[in-house]
């Protein structure tokens, strides 16, 4: 099955898709300048296809490389719909990182992070990525109530639905002791999960409902403290016949992770329930679960012209709707509620402007600015920049998303300084 991602692309039978990797620091605050990334078939890693050099944010510039057709991951099939690569990356005073196994879909813009650990001896770190979930092998999903008990074991510490800045990830079934656990902050897990279970080359409605299921299934585990009230130590498991499928070190896809940078904040519900709901689904090819969503088919009437909540409620009933939470934890600083742009002025613009000068300490592609809340030309262009860095669109003006990147970012290198003053 996994012919085809070398000797048909070596003959020139291929689409393309891009990557882009960003090397930082193991807390991934800070950006590693001048940092090489060989790039070789998976399998061939002794052949490299192309080498690049990190600039002073730590990113590569955007190479194009060989992906199978489109229509292998927009439609159900057999072929393998994604070349798979080998990321080989050193960096002075760093241990070098390997990454085997790397996912390029055609058209679409694979974002690979990376990060490294100081040289301490010979050691290297080594991730391979396993097969997405919709082309291998993993447990169905064990069916649960949509709606979880609250009554029965512990209690509920929170009392209204937070979006949390971390999620505690099993990388195992819950009874697997052996197992580690990784702080992973929430986008970055929805962003993982998502493109380790759908595909980027989806149709924007189709990848929309399927995140928004995934976002809300987080969320119910968050609420109801599912596993801490049967004594675990964790939020949730990387587990697909528990959870959903979360892959350490994996790359996502540039469409996906901005589709989550605007939605983070929403869930599911239905009248008159106060949690998230558990909006469980599975493939629809392989596996079939009548009363929840099929992935392959939300893409099929994504295809037909579907809009996000109509796929949705296809599947979960007319009284599905999509809400907020009330609370996004880990930011310094809420979301104004509408755009910042050139003309704004005030406390939130004062806020910004701060912000961004203590990220451009880590990132010195970014201007330094007068602090004075007033949106100039200077602040619309470090914003541009900052979103140039981070993978926004490139408009200079503060949207939802941008926002709390830059929140991200800031909380991210304020603790690097504070833990290394």
């Amino acid at each position: 099955m996994r012919s085809f991602s070398i000797k048909a692309m070596q003959a020139g039978q291929s689409d393309q898709g891009r990557l882009r990797i960003h090397v930082t620091a193991k807390d991934g605050a800070v950006p590693i300048p001048d940092a090489k990334v060989s790039i070789s078939y998976t399998g061939e890693s002794g052949q490299t296809l192309q080498q690049v050099n990190t600039d002073n944010s730590g990113n590569t510039p955007e190479v194009e490389l060989a992906a199978p057709p489109l229509e292998y991951s927009t439609e159900p099939g057999e072929q393998q719909p994604y070349s798979e690569y080998t990321l080989s990356v050193t960096a002075p005073g760093f241990e070098p990182v390997e990454v085997v196994g790397a996912e390029i879909l055609p058209e679409v813009t694979a974002l690979q992070e990376v990060r490294m650990i100081p040289r301490q001896g010979d050691d290297f770190e080594r991730f391979v990525i396993p097969a997405h979930t919709l082309f291998g092998n993993y447990p169905p999903k064990i069916a649960e109530p949509e709606i979880q008990p609250t009554n029965e074991t512990g209690e509920i510490v929170l009392s209204r639905v937070v979006v949390p800045e971390y999620v505690i990830v099993h990388d195992g079934v819950p009874t697997d002791n052996t197992a580690a656990n990784y702080w992973v902050r929430y986008r970055d897990y929805i962003k993982n999960v998502a493109c380790s279970e759908i595909y980027a080359t989806w149709t924007d409605a189709a990848i929309r409902a399927n995140v928004l299921a995934i976002m809300s299934f987080t969320l119910n585990r968050v609420y109801t403290e599912f596993y801490r009230n049967k004594g675990y130590d964790f939020t949730i498991t990387s587990s697909t016949a528990f959870d959903h499928k979360w892959i350490n070190n994996r790359n996502i896809f540039e469409n996906i992770s901005r589709i989550v940078d605007e939605m983070f904040g929403n869930y599911l519900s239905r009248p008159n329930v106060k949690q998230p709901i558990l909006t469980q689904y599975c493939d629809g090819r392989r596996v079939t679960c009548p009363d929840w969503m099929s992935q392959w088919g939300s893409q099929a009437l994504g295809e037909q012209g579907y809009s996000t909540i109509e796929i949705l409620r296809y599947y979960y009933g007319e009284s599905m709707y999509i809400n907020s939470a009330e609370e996004i934890s880990g930011v310094p600083y809420s979301w104004p509620g509408s755009n910042l742009t050139q003309g704004s002025r005030g406390q939130k613009v004062l806020q910004l402007q701060e912000q961004l000068n203590r990220i451009a300490k880590a990132y010195p592609a970014i201007p330094v600015i007068s602090e004075d809340g007033i949106y100039g030309p200077a602040t619309a262009n470090s914003v541009q920049i900052f979103q140039s860095i981070f993978g926004l669109p490139q408009t200079g003006v503060v949207d939802y998303p941008t926002w709390y990147k830059i929140s991200e970012i800031y909380v991210a290198v304020s603790r690097i300084a504070e833990l290394n003053p």
